[in-house]
């Protein structure tokens, strides 16, 4: 293992056991928490998932809330999520889930803030938590990880992907796995998935573009599709876009001879009004879909209600 990577590993090792054995406080909300969280740098599908779920709970008429970081947000303040607002305000990720959801989604550094937030204006009967694998100052009563095939040799930052190593997933009581998993003495419950596109009608050449972690994903996914494309233009993950990048747009456009844009909900959160300026737009919807949806859920519920003595 490369030296830097070692050293990082030491440093997650040391922070984990200080949680492990009490020495760190943990906070308890007075409602479940189940956090969706992965061990790598963002691509993974946690919003989707998070959505996925969310659509699952409110089909049995559980109300829910998610907390959030609210990545790359322009304020620190634990804040409600408005979902005509912007992502400056509360992140894209947030506002994508407020969107879709419906659901009360609530952005703070601090998660057990948030979370007491919504415990006191919302009759949410459980939490999700975004983003939470790594989080452990809020307890959590279920851990749900997503591990890609990437995820399977990937190393540790900052020379790889990974927050942490693989001996973590010891932690999770579910893991969404895309492909079968081969990682002997992880006793938590696998949960086979999918990911889908659903790609708007039309046809013609296109420019498709993203700002997500793993943009070759969103690429190859189109191709499959049989989306034939002029261009693949990439930008960092959580992209805010300027007149600048429209710009460049506008020219691939017209050098490559196409006759459409086609990129993510999430990018389209992050163009914000400039969208206008790229017609026609053909906005893809990423989703996750487990296997056995029902199975999955009744084991969540199941588990919760075995450890909580809260039945949902």
């Amino acid at each position: 293992m490369n030296p830097l990577s070692l050293l990082f590993g030491a440093g997650v090792a040391f922070r984990n056991s200080l949680y492990d054995s009490g020495t760190l406080t943990v906070e308890k909300l007075a409602r479940p928490v189940v956090s969706i969280g992965n061990l790598s740098v963002g691509g993974t599908g946690k919003t989707p998932f998070a959505i996925c779920l969310g659509e699952l709970l409110k089909r049995r008429g559980i109300a829910l809330d998610i907390l959030s970081r609210g990545y790359r947000r322009a304020s620190t303040t634990t804040a409600l999520v408005d979902p005509r607002g912007q992502p400056d305000q509360y992140g894209d990720e947030p506002l994508l889930l407020a969107r879709k959801l419906a659901v009360p989604v609530i952005v703070g550094v601090d998660r057990y803030q948030a979370g007491l937030l919504a415990e006191e204006r919302f009759p949410s009967r459980l939490h999700l938590l975004d983003d939470g694998f790594q989080h452990r100052r809020l307890h959590r009563d279920f851990d749900i990880v997503l591990f890609p095939k990437d995820d399977f040799a990937g190393a540790l930052l900052p020379v790889g992907r990974l927050r942490e190593p693989h001996s973590s997933l010891h932690r999770a009581d579910a893991i969404v796995a895309f492909d079968p998993l081969r990682i002997s003495g992880i006793n938590a419950k696998p949960w086979p998935a999918r990911r889908t596109i659903t790609l708007p009608e039309g046809s013609g050449k296109a420019i498709a573009f993203c700002g997500l972690g793993r943009p070759q994903q969103f690429f190859e996914a189109l191709k499959m599709q049989g989306q034939e494309l002029a261009s693949e233009i990439r930008f960092r993950d959580h992209h805010r876009y300027q007149q600048a990048d429209i710009d460049r747009l506008l020219r691939a456009k017209s050098n490559g001879a196409a006759d459409c844009f086609v990129t993510t909900e999430k990018d389209l959160v992050n163009l914000g009004s400039l969208v206008t300026q790229l017609d026609p737009l053909r906005v893809v919807k990423l989703q996750i879909e487990l296997e056995s949806p029902e199975e999955a859920l009744n084991f969540l519920l199941d588990t919760l209600e075995r450890r909580t003595g809260c039945r949902l």
